[in-house]
């Protein structure tokens, strides 16, 4: 099995990275991430300040997947996540939901054991999930921060184990990377940061060939979620909100009023993150309704 150090990451997507590795299809792979803020918060006396803001939310990567090529769909299975014993979360100041609000910044070390992480007297039950997961995008670069089309800081709770994402291949390859670690999160991760932590990932590549969706797509249990990010959160719902209708219309032959309709009745609208450059939702549609190449674009 290979294993792809901490050491070997990005601050961007990009198709200009060189891989750090070649896996094929089906082959597991284990890529050791850092924490967020790339192990700089060592005590809760961390002057966060100090911190050097271009060393966080790096991706471990990129590797290049064997048998993908542009128009492809990657195929991303997520078998395991492993999450060290100790995390942080931080507030800053003109960061988050309320980001106009004044206060102090902040680190707070989180204690991790037998899949329990310590906040004060409140015990949480660890969801481990990947924060920041994609492949190279379109254009040049995008920074692993922004959430779009190829993936990105995405922070949705539903990138967990046990979830196939499927991301749109733009490169020969794909170019994946993934790190940013989450203990636990909620939905919105309201403050700009949840349980950072690092950890280890393991994974398996698959792909659709000459296939490929628009917008990352997670399934998880009886249900996919199509996963969108705009600058607005209004038009991230309505993006996301077309694309599961146009789906809806292919997949059943019904008309624009029909899955209209049917979008108040059997799809889900969910916020992943409000605190990123780029808002995050997701639609979530239920798999006995669809299948995957529905939600999937064909590509000559």
């Amino acid at each position: 099995m290979k294993i792809v150090h901490k050491d070997k990451g990005v601050y961007s997507f990009s198709r200009f990275h060189k891989p750090v590795e070649y896996v094929d299809l089906g082959e597991p792979v284990i890529l050791e991430t850092e924490d967020a803020v790339g192990g700089q918060v060592k005590s809760e006396d961390t002057p966060l300040e100090k911190i050097d803001w271009n060393r966080v939310n790096k991706a471990t990567g990129p590797i290049y997947v064997n048998g993908v090529e542009a128009g492809d769909t990657l195929i991303v299975d997520i078998l395991d996540i492993d999450v060290a014993s100790e995390g942080v979360i931080l507030v800053v100041p003109g960061a988050g939901a309320l980001a106009q609000r004044s206060f102090k910044p902040k680190a707070k070390l989180v204690k991790i054991r037998d899949g329990v992480a310590f906040f004060n007297d409140v015990n949480l039950i660890i969801k481990p999930m990947i924060g920041t997961i994609g492949v190279a995008p379109e254009v040049d670069a995008i920074p692993t921060a922004i959430p779009y089309k190829h993936g990105g800081n995405l922070d949705c709770i539903e990138v967990c184990r046990g979830a196939r994402l499927y991301l749109p291949v733009s490169v020969d390859g794909a170019l994946f990377a993934a790190g940013d670690l989450h203990a636990v999160q909620a939905d919105g991760e309201l403050c700009v940061s949840s349980i950072e932590v690092e950890g280890k990932i393991l994974l398996r590549f698959n792909v659709v060939k000459k296939w490929k969706p628009e917008w990352p797509i997670v399934e998880l249990g009886d249900h996919y979620s199509v996963l969108v990010a705009d600058e607005d959160l209004d038009r991230a719902v309505e993006i996301a909100t077309e694309y599961v209708v146009q789906t809806l219309m292919k997949a059943k032959k019904w008309s624009f009023e029909e899955a209209y309709m049917f979008s108040s009745l059997g799809v889900n609208i969910a916020v992943n993150q409000v605190v990123d450059p780029k808002k995050g939702v997701r639609a979530i549609l239920p798999r006995n309704l669809i299948s995957i190449y529905d939600l999937l674009n064909p590509c000559q």
